[in-house]
């Protein structure tokens, strides 16, 4: 399960940097809203798949802490504090980015298009390219900490409360 896990939120990751973040930002959406429309609707859909992935990325989160607290219950497993550690950093990484820096840029996207001032339209235009790059750098840490997470939910476990299984065997 763990594994799995990992695997769906890399994944979603990379998918979501890689093919979502750039095909709402592409050529065929600019065709579709047109010129005068694009810039709006195109970050209006950005917000609402953001919303979803973040989603995920709380959902994975916690199944892969209750993971690795459940084989410290039920299987004597040492925690690894360098997974433990990993899993919180990416977990709030996940929580601040979605519950803090979303609402934040969507409040900043309001007011670049929807304000009747040009001197707050423009000083929330700047503060909001601050903003998503600061959200940028965080995706690029998240998706190196889940190559490494990765990584440590495929080596094989340590012999838990019972001994290693493999031992017994001719």
């Amino acid at each position: 399960m763990g594994l799995v896990n990992a695997a769906v939120w890399f994944g979603a990751a990379i998918f979501f940097t890689l093919g979502v973040g750039p095909g709402v930002f592409s050529q065929d959406m600019h065709k579709l809203f047109g010129e005068t429309a694009f810039q709006y609707y195109a970050g209006g859909v950005a917000l609402v798949l953001i919303k979803r992935y973040f989603i995920l990325q709380y959902i994975c989160g916690t199944i892969a802490l209750l993971h690795l607290f459940a084989e410290w219950l039920y299987l004597g497993r040492k925690t690894n504090r360098l997974t433990l550690g990993l899993l919180v950093v990416l977990f709030s990484l996940s929580l601040m980015g979605g519950l803090w820096l979303q609402p934040k840029m969507q409040t900043l996207r309001q007011t670049m298009y929807l304000d009747p001032s040009p001197e707050r339209k423009d000083l929330a235009r700047r503060s909001f390219g601050a903003w998503h790059g600061v959200s940028q750098f965080a995706n690029l840490i998240i998706i190196a900490g889940l190559i490494v997470y990765l990584v440590r939910v495929t080596r094989p476990p340590e012999a838990g409360r019972y001994g290693n299984f493999t031992k017994f065997r001719s």
